[in-house]
């Protein structure tokens, strides 16, 4: 355009409120997962186990459907802080595999392709990039973890009856808290290895290797040393001992969420928050280290 024309007039209508404008990542990345059937289907294979239990919680409250199980005049499953547990420990391993299979593609493409400064050009600063990529885990393993699992309480409360729900309030407030806990290191932990490995298969890989091969090593460390200590290198010790503190279940006895069940002798509890907030500042300066606007190559 010729400047002697003056035709040029700069966008004078409404601008995105500032504290909004990172929404626009998620917004393009649930678009792009949506297109995925594999996704799709995944997801919906996640609402199993919420659906199962939600028929659980109603065969204790039926007395046709406990006379056809017959269950006799004892309890079918208990519904106790054990069952809501389970119930979490098994959505996070869900949640997982989900965090494997999107987190490695949020930071390591726009690394990979040099978008970074693009973004960071704009109203964008490195912080809200980060919660915008990390936005997309939070809401994902949310829908997963700690609604369904209040869902579930709110229905075996209205069930059981207000007395229940007074005794039992500390289980939605484990549920709640524990899922959190979990959800915040596992997308943190996919963040700072899909900003550092831009290949995204291998990413998803060494979030494999970080959960399961830290964990056989945790268990080398106590065998050889014949010592507790080696734990601290195990996330789901770390995030079973959390559980059963929260959950108020001893930890000494084999106790915790499947896939997060506390073994051996017991860890300090004061130790494994240590040790998980560690683990989520490291992962925040690994995150720091690659999140810039120009890299530096040497």
């Amino acid at each position: 355009m010729a400047v002697y024309k003056q035709t040029y007039r700069g966008y004078d209508g409404p601008s995105t409120p500032a504290w909004s404008r990172f929404l626009i990542l998620p917004r393009y990345a649930f678009e792009e997962k949506r297109r995925s059937k594999f996704f799709t289907m995944f997801f919906l294979v996640t609402m199993l186990a919420p659906l199962i239990f939600a028929l659980i919680i109603y065969a204790e409250h039926n007395l046709s459907a406990l006379k056809l199980l017959r269950a006799g005049q004892g309890d079918l499953i208990p519904i106790n802080a054990q069952f809501f547990q389970n119930l979490l420990g098994w959505q996070s391993m869900m949640a997982f595999f989900l965090a494997a299979f999107v987190g490695p593609g949020l930071v390591s493409p726009d690394l990979a392709n040099n978008a970074l400064p693009l973004y960071l050009a704009r109203p964008f600063s490195r912080a809200e990039y980060v919660f915008g990529k990390m936005s997309v885990l939070l809401i994902l393993m949310s829908v997963m973890t700690w609604i369904p699992g209040l869902l579930l309480f709110v229905l075996q409360g209205s069930l059981e009856g207000g007395a229940w729900v007074a005794q039992n309030l500390y289980i939605a407030r484990a549920l709640f808290f524990g899922a959190w806990i979990w959800i915040l290191l596992l997308s943190l932990l996919s963040l700072a290895l899909s900003a550092w490995v831009k290949w995204k298969p291998l990413a998803g890989g060494l979030l494999f290797g970080v959960f399961f091969v830290a964990a056989g090593f945790a268990g080398a460390i106590n065998a050889i040393l014949r010592t507790q200590w080696g734990n601290l290198l195990n996330l789901s010790h770390l995030i079973g001992a959390v559980w059963a503190s929260l959950f108020q279940q001893p930890m000494h006895r084999g106790n915790g969420a499947v896939f997060f069940r506390v073994h051996g002798e017991e860890t300090p509890i004061w130790c494994c928050w240590v040790a998980l907030l560690a683990i989520s500042a490291f992962c925040l300066y690994l995150l720091s280290r690659k999140i810039r606007g120009a890299e530096v190559v040497r």
